[in-house]
């Protein structure tokens, strides 16, 4: 007959209870949400009474987990950027000319002098003296490829070297430039999403979208151009040799040599090495600081490579000027005083602390390996935003209210049991996606008013199936029991094929096909929970209470 085991009891409200006990931060946002970020301020060392109080909003013996709102609810920026792959190129090219030089100059029996020669970027060309060393010069230059690290250019090298006359030209492989590209969209991607974490923004969405484009969506950001002082600057931090200082930004220069402004010194260009000694990409950490006469500065530190390349450098040119060049300008040229060893120094500059502080964050997340260019940027508004909360909430009430109001119609005290499930299975809901720190999006609303909607399909097949029972002249208890028994393979056929559906949709879909994926697809679970077990506990809770002789449904 009508029996539940007191475990299984004890265990559905315990599930229950904890699932609004999750919930219930949700529905005093903006104080969680408060309380929140002052935690987190006040753990990276912002202890001040203002964030004590903050942090003090929120009981600590709760949970503060909250539904993250996406960007068309909270109000945010998006940017769709592409990837300047063909930056890459060059930079490459420049990275290898010291090891080609080298390497030919070894073989100076052979090949003579040689001399680099103007060249597309994305080339070397290098004129040898003696023409007839061209074979064994080719030779050298190709000894110096290497594999490329693809599945699709196995057996293909990352450079091909070619004779023009008493000239060689050096070029990327097309197998290594098509790797390249997609190694500079991976790294880039990596980057903008650890730059985007350091500014500790919530839920950002950053894809790739087609071959050298990426999506980049963050809520609660103030504007579009906020996001893009954010990711947009390249920050690739170079150490060059310094050939001379002047005025005239057209000099004339030699072969490897370039011109670049000074920020500091307004009027005044540098003439620097193309070919860096150490760059950005071998720093492993970078924090702001102040220079000893209290001025911003930003502390920084190499990997094992760059701190021996460094130390070997200034070991070697005591006396002489060395620039710290950043996106192509000369922010500090200080003269090598003595032999720096452990890989550490500083950059100071007139720098504001906001100024250094960014920075020190650019250099920590990394440089961008190539520059980005904005095809699409959109600023979403907080009203908007807010305007899209209401209208959800409008349509979430309505739709909730309408079932509440139908189930107790038809069903009476039945129906009544129905709608208090049905309130536990909102929570529920709202539960799980505070724990798994989903995002809820438009979509995902839509989502929660089909759940509602649909939650009550699976108490509609018990009801009717008691009433057909009742019919049949059976005893109330066994009316129920049979009831919930032949109802449950029709519940389970139907939640099954739409859980299905929900699954299919988050794998296959992107955006905001997944934020209605996710709430379409917890919420089932929740809707079968609340339907199969807590309703059945509430009519047998009542039945053992009331000892009904007969039940209307």
């Amino acid at each position: 007959m009508l029996q539940i085991d007191t475990w299984k009891r004890v265990l559905i409200w315990l599930v229950c209870v904890t699932g609004l006990l999750m919930a219930l931060p949700n529905a005093f946002y903006t104080r969680v949400e408060q309380s929140n970020d002052a935690k987190a301020a006040i753990e990276l060392g912002v202890d001040t009474p203002e964030m004590q109080a903050e942090a003090g909003q929120w009981p600590n013996w709760l949970p503060s987990s909250l539904v993250n709102l996406g960007l068309d609810l909270r109000g945010g920026a998006h940017l769709l950027a592409e990837v300047q792959v063909q930056d890459v190129y060059e930079s490459r090219m420049e990275a290898m000319w010291p090891e080609i030089r080298d390497a030919l100059r070894d073989e100076r029996s052979s090949v003579g002098t040689i001399r680099r020669q103007d060249s597309a970027p994305d080339e070397i060309r290098v004129r040898i003296s003696q023409p007839e060393g061209m074979p064994r010069a080719l030779e050298v230059v190709r000894g110096l490829a290497r594999q490329v690290q693809t599945l699709t250019g196995v057996g293909a090298t990352d450079i091909e070297a070619r004779a023009d006359g008493d000239t060689i030209v050096v070029q990327l492989s097309d197998a290594e430039k098509l790797a390249s590209d997609d190694r500079t969209v991976r790294q880039s991607l990596e980057i903008i999403r650890r730059r985007i974490d350091e500014v500790g923004t919530r839920e950002p969405t950053i894809q790739r979208q087609g071959a050298d484009r990426i999506l980049i969506q963050v809520p609660g950001i103030g504007s579009a151009g906020e996001l893009k002082d954010i990711i947009g600057t390249t920050a690739q931090l170079t150490f060059n040799p310094v050939a001379g200082r002047g005025t005239d930004p057209d000099a004339a220069v030699g072969i490897g040599e370039e011109i670049v402004p000074s920020i500091d010194e307004s009027g005044v260009y540098y003439t620097i090495e193309s070919a860096p000694v150490v760059t950005g990409e071998e720093l492993v950490d970078a924090q702001p600081a102040f220079d000893q006469n209290g001025r911003p500065a930003v502390n920084f530190r190499f990997n094992t490579s760059g701190a021996r390349k460094f130390g070997d450098y200034t070991r070697d040119n005591v006396g002489a000027p060395f620039a710290i060049v950043l996106d192509d300008e000369v922010i500090s040229a200080p003269v090598i005083q003595s032999h720096i060893p452990g890989g550490s120094g500083i950059i100071t500059g007139n720098f504001t602390v906001e100024e250094s502080t960014n920075l020190a964050v650019l250099l920590r997340a990394g440089a961008l390996p190539a520059g980005l260019e904005f095809l699409e940027e959109r600023t979403i508004g907080p009203e908007l935003g807010q305007d899209s909360i209401d209208a959800g909430k409008v349509a979430t009430i309505v739709a909730f209210v309408a079932v509440l109001v139908f189930m107790a119609l038809s069903y009476g005290l039945f129906g009544l049991f129905a709608n208090v499930a049905l309130i536990i299975n909102v929570g529920l809901l709202f539960g799980l996606l505070s724990l798994i720190g989903a995002t809820l999006t438009l979509p995902g609303i839509a989502g929660i008013v089909l759940t509602v909607g649909m939650a009550v399909d699976a108490n509609v097949l018990i009801f009717e199936r008691i009433r057909e029972e009742l019919k049949s002249a059976r005893g109330p208890a066994r009316a129920i029991e049979l009831g919930y028994e032949k109802a449950l393979s029709a519940i389970l056929d139907a939640n099954v094929t739409t859980f299905i559906t929900a699954v299919i949709l988050f794998a296959m879909g992107s955006g905001p096909v997944r934020g209605f994926a996710i709430t379409l697809g917890l919420g089932i679970l929740t809707s079968v929970f609340t339907a199969i077990f807590v309703t059945r506990l509430m009519v047998v809770m009542w039945f053992e209470r009331r000892r009904p002789k007969m039940i209307e449904v």
